[in-house]
Parts: C-alpha cells; structure tokens; sequence
C-alpha cells in the first residue's frame, strides 16, 4: 500500500490555494494554540482535500460529476468544490446528520440523499455506477488525505516551536495527512489523536495494534456527529507508521470544551472540533508547546445556545 508522502502534501497546498483560507494560530492560553479550520468557507477542514482530490479528475469526466457519502461535512466541502470547479454533485448523508449541514450541502447546488446510518456507502456505490460519475469519499482516498495533510504544514510554517499536536480522528483522513507531512518535516513533534468515547475506536486500534470495529449505531452516540466514522486500511496504514497516541474525551468534557473555546478566542466549535481541546483541558499530555486542530465548527444554534448557556 503506499502511503501519502510529504511531496503529496506539498503539491496539494499548491493545488488547493485559491480554494481555502490559510486559517491563523490562534492563541487559547499560554500553552495551547488553535488551528480553527471552522473558519474555512464552508466552515471545516474537509475543504482542502475535496478541492485537491476535484482538482485532479481528469476534464472528461468532469461533466458525469462527482459523488460522495458523509457525516455532514465532507458533504459541504464536496458540494463546494464541485460548484467551484463546475461538476454536478451527488451527496449521500445518513439520517442522524444535522440539519444544518444537509441545508449547507443543497445551497452549494449538490444533490442529497438521505439514508440509513449503515447504508451511505452502498447508496453512493449505486449513484457511481447509475451515473459513471467520480466517487470522492471522506478520507480513504490518498488525495483527499494530502489535501488535509497541507493543515499540518501550516503549523509547522506558523509555530516551528509546536511539541504537539492535537487532531480528532474520525476516518482518520485528517489524521493521516497532518501527521505525515508533520512527521517527515519534524520528527519529534509528537501527534496526538483525539476520539470522543462513545466513538473510541480508532483509540481502541491503537492500543490493540489492529484494527478494531465498533459498530456503527455505538459510534453514533456522540455529540461528536464528525467523528462517527471509522478508519480504513489506507488511513490505518498512516496511522500506524506516524502517530504516536490517541486520547478520548467524555461528552461533558466535549460540551466544556466548546464553551472555553468561544469564551477564550470567540471561536464557535461544533463537538467534533472542540475534541483536541478537551484533550489539552483534562488529559496529561507530553510537556511544551501545543497546537488543537479545530476541526470545524458547524454546529446547530439550538445546541450552541445549550452548550453556552
């Protein structure tokens, strides 16, 4: 299997730079940095891999258009990127996505169809075969994981004195790509995965040396509905060969998190972002500098109005 290599990485910054914003470090105390990929248009990470892995389907298949299958925002940044590039869009969610995701993905021009938690990979199979179209998944796609990788080169380039930092983990696409293109450029930089418990598996994993399944109405008991996901081979293989731990959170410790972020940097989380900083609040973590990858921060207001309240 190969693996995305910093080259990879490197190209994808390239190819991704009209797309994206080049989000700041924001300072959250005198230990912590925030990487707040919720201020990304579409208001998450996933931009940057679906714009580099659009940006590389050769311009005669771009008219049978692209599908995808996500939790909400790969689906977003799928739908914008293909509005950007001028390719029609397909877009499997399951039922438990938020609203206001699948609402986001239908403004961006993209088809939507919603289905069972279990079948949103079946049902995008389906639409690649009906339409010849292009299947562009969330993270097991080794354009789609240098794409996310180019997050890690921007720390790197913004904070070259970082010790650690702080990704949560779903699939595993953003994972893979920070940590490959952190490890190749700084080798003791330590990365760190961060899972809600209720969705612990790739945590599980680690510890086991193997990939452990959990099954998929469990994963789905998080607040945490970005991190539902599990990895695949091609992300587990990445995994393996650059992180160096994993970390889960409680869904209190979730919530908790969300509200210091706003408080702290008037940054808006939703709880797959808030992950890593409540990993930084109330785990032991390695000594020095750190930076939390936020992941996103599309959240519905009812729950944000909960959380700050």
């Amino acid at each position: 299997m190969r693996l995305v290599t910093l080259e990879d990485v490197q190209a994808a910054a390239a190819a991704i730079a009209p797309h994206v914003v080049r989000t700041p470090l924001l300072a959250f105390d005198s230990g912590l940095m925030i990487k707040p990929e919720c201020l990304q248009p579409i208001g998450a990470f996933k931009q940057r891999g679906a714009v580099n892995a659009l940006s590389r389907i050769p311009f005669e298949d771009r008219e049978r258009g692209v599908v995808a299958y996500s939790s909400g925002n790969h689906a977003q940044a799928v739908a914008y990127a293909a509005k950007s590039l001028g390719m029609p869009a397909a877009i499997v969610v399951p039922e438990n996505t938020p609203q206001l995701k699948i609402d986001a993905t239908r403004v961006h021009g993209a088809e939507v169809f919603v289905v069972g938690i279990t079948e949103r990979e079946s049902r995008a199979a389906e639409l690649v075969e009906e339409r010849k179209a292009t299947l562009i998944p969330p993270f097991d796609h080794p354009d789609v994981i240098a794409g996310q990788g180019t997050v890690g080169l921007e720390i790197l380039e913004d904070f070259p004195d970082v010790a650690t930092v702080l990704v949560p983990v779903s699939g595993g696409g953003l994972l893979s790509g920070v940590a490959t293109a952190i490890k190749s450029l700084r080798p003791n930089v330590r990365v760190i995965g961060v899972e809600p418990e209720l969705a612990g598996d790739a945590a599980a994993s680690f510890a086991a040396g193997e990939l452990v399944r959990w099954d998929a109405h469990d994963r789905a008991r998080t607040s945490a509905d970005g991190l539902r996901a599990e990895p695949s081979d091609l992300t587990w293989a990445h995994i393996r060969e650059y992180v160096d731990d994993f970390v889960t959170v409680s869904e209190d410790e979730i919530r908790d998190a969300i509200r210091q972020i706003a408080r702290r940097t008037r940054v808006v989380a939703e709880p797959s972002g808030a992950v890593p900083v409540a990993a930084y609040l109330n785990r032991d973590l390695p000594a020095g500098p750190a930076v939390a990858v936020v992941s996103g921060g599309n959240i519905e207001p009812a729950l944000l109005a909960s959380i700050l309240g």
